[in-house]
């Protein structure tokens, strides 16, 4: 076995790959064996380490070393200080507070300070292509137990005890799903993971399967044993190809390590995993649905009952969990149900994975413990806002999820609270807003996100979110009227109560709840017709302050619809009439002329 005395991570998410990363592995390879260190210095792939906007990200063990933004032109310097002469490289590492301007290890970053990682715990210190660094971390550790001395109904008690919920976004106890589908009977059975992560902005799973795929194989093949399952299919959009990629080679490794197939460690336990690639469409998050689309129909949810606990794919006796959750099995069978159930709250155990986007300085991909406050994930996490704007609102639980507001801020992060204030967990998708977000634009983005997603099949979801779309795209053309807020209240309800799924069911909160806790913003749209935060074009006018341009023309030699005018050094003027309200005005203004009405 080679013996190195530094080991060089690179980050090879998609984040950091669109980054450059590939070339940057290439060059630290490159570079080392120009200086023959290549048999002393290793050079790894990596998946995520959360930090994505900080990309492509380096880090340097033995030490710890956390370096950002490297580029291929930055190896030559990293590999001459720091692996050669053994002196870290300031200028690329972390800038952090003015206490500690230079932060040059990994765990005193305070993006990570607060994390508490057991799904993400491979991502970023594994090569995911590479099944013995799994095993080194205590891969197939929990199978292996499982396999050895545990009876199927031992493990879904231990299941239960842990009170793993299913991160999917319903938050039903995994332990309970997983009795009904052992309970069922048959002589064929599947375990599905669904990995068909659709949320605008959302890449919790997707970096889970790129980073440490073995992980949700290994908890699937737990959790067909407990069920009496040999088969799975894991259902991932095709828009993931190097998660697709990486899900290949780990199957590939463990079917030849004897850890996936026929008689698995030597047992009567045999299990097979295909992957279903999945088109892309919403609504097949819907278990029901995707698993018409695993039979190659199309993707449309059915009533229930039966469940697929029951009648599931090929009206055989099914379970669904999503990446995450699997993911999560592993680590709950090597370390106990007691030490998960130590984490988080009574009824919301152990830690979520949020991708926390927006207008946060910080973003990335995130694992916290149950009970922490949003003011913790977005301010101590993700670093406070961009560019030191006002918090305006945080938008979790994806498209179907809700606005909360400043008010919120120290509400904790359980299933219980969030549905109490008329949000929900979700998958995990989290965007930060600021004062610049406009709150009706926010709803109409997410309705129209939904209203395309609909797959058609009920009424209450097929016209009723239609209508509300339309509602909204008046008031946010300023031909709206007051009576068309409590119109859009009652068909929100209505979508609700009658909607045949969860996309259907769930597509009215942002609206709900930003007629809640932003009401005000509808009535000035409706009353003033005005924008407050100057984000829908149709209600926003700009004007040049003539006491304050200096006549520069950057306003007009920027402007596409060529409607400003005036002499080089005299005040300019706008043609409201021929503007289009770009903005590009304002940003160019050195002098703060250019206003927003």
């Amino acid at each position: 076995m080679q013996i190195y005395r530094s080991h060089i991570l690179v980050c090879g998410g998609t984040g950091c790959v669109s980054g450059g990363s590939k070339d940057v592995i290439d060059e630290f390879q490159k570079e080392l064996e120009r200086r023959k260190l290549d048999k002393e210095v290793l050079v790894v792939h990596t998946g995520c380490h959360g930090m994505c906007e900080l990309g492509p990200i380096v880090v340097v063990y033995p030490e710890g070393t956390f370096y950002c933004r490297v580029q291929k032109t930055d190896v030559a310097e990293l590999v001459e200080e720091h692996i050669y002469k053994g002196r870290p490289v300031s200028r690329l590492m972390y800038a952090g507070s003015e206490e500690m301007p230079v932060v040059p290890h990994y765990k005193e970053i305070p993006f990570y300070s607060k994390q508490e990682r057991i799904a993400l715990a491979n991502c970023g210190y594994i090569n995911p292509d590479n099944i013995d660094e799994y095993i080194a971390r205590r891969g197939y550790e929990g199978l292996g137990k499982v396999l050895s001395g545990m009876t199927p109904a031992q493990v879904i008690d231990e299941m239960k005890a842990s009170g793993l919920r299913g991160r999917g976004g319903a938050g039903f106890p995994t332990g309970l799903k997983w009795s009904f589908c052992a309970a069922s009977k048959g002589d064929k059975k599947y375990v599905i993971c669904n990995a068909d992560e659709g949320d605008p902005g959302a890449f919790m799973d997707r970096s889970i399967l790129e980073g440490d795929p073995h992980c949700v194989i290994e908890g699937m093949m737990i959790g067909a044993y407990a069920m009496g399952a040999d088969e799975g299919y894991i259902y991932c959009r095709a828009e993931y190809p190097l998660a697709i990629q990486r899900l290949k080679t780990a199957i590939a490794q463990a079917e030849e390590y004897g850890l996936l197939g026929q008689n698995i460690m030597g047992t009567d336990f045999s299990f097979t995993v295909h992957i279903k690639e999945g088109a892309g469409a919403f609504v097949c998050g819907e278990e029901t649905a995707l698993m018409a689309s695993i039979e190659g129909r199309r993707g449309m949810p059915r009533p229930r009952p039966p469940f697929p606990a029951n009648s599931g794919l090929w009206e055989k006796p099914s379970n669904i969990n999503n990446v995450e959750t699997w993911a999560n099995v592993p680590r709950i069978m090597v370390n106990g149900a007691e030490w998960y159930s130590s984490m988080g709250t009574d009824k919301s155990k152990g830690t979520k994975v949020f991708a926390l986007t927006g207008k946060v300085k910080h973003t990335g991909l995130v694992e916290v413990p149950m009970g922490i406050t949003l003011r913790e994930i977005i301010f101590d996490i993700g670093g406070g806002i961009l560019d030191d704007k006002k918090f305006k609102a945080v938008q979790i639980g994806g498209p179907s999820g809700g606005c909360l507001t400043e008010d919120h801020l120290d509400a904790k992060v359980s299933y219980e609270s969030l549905t109490a204030l008329g949000a929900i967990m979700g998958s995990g998708g989290l965007v930060v807003m600021d004062e610049t977000t406009c709150m009706v634009d926010v709803a109409k983005f997410f309705l129209t996100f939904v209203q395309k997603e609909s797959c058609g099949k009920c009424p209450f979801c097929r016209i009723g979110t239609k209508r509300m779309l339309e509602i909204l795209e008046r008031i946010t053309a300023g031909e709206g009227k007051m009576e068309d807020l409590d119109t859009l209240e009652q068909l929100a309800l209505m979508v609700r109560t009658g909607s045949l799924c969860g996309l259907g069911q769930t597509a009215p909160n942002p609206v709900l709840t930003t007629l809640k806790y932003f009401r005000d913003e509808y009535v000035a749209h409706i009353k003033d017709k005005k924008c407050p935060a100057g984000a829908c074009t149709a209600l926003v006018k700009y004007s040049i302050d003539p006491a304050v341009c200096i006549g520069c023309t950057k306003c007009a030699r920027n402007c596409p619809a060529s409607c400003i005018a005036g002499e080089v050094k005299k005040p300019h003027v706008i043609d409201s009439e021929k503007c289009i309200r770009c903005g590009n005005c304002k940003e160019v203004c050195p002098v703060g002329a250019v206003s927003v009405e």
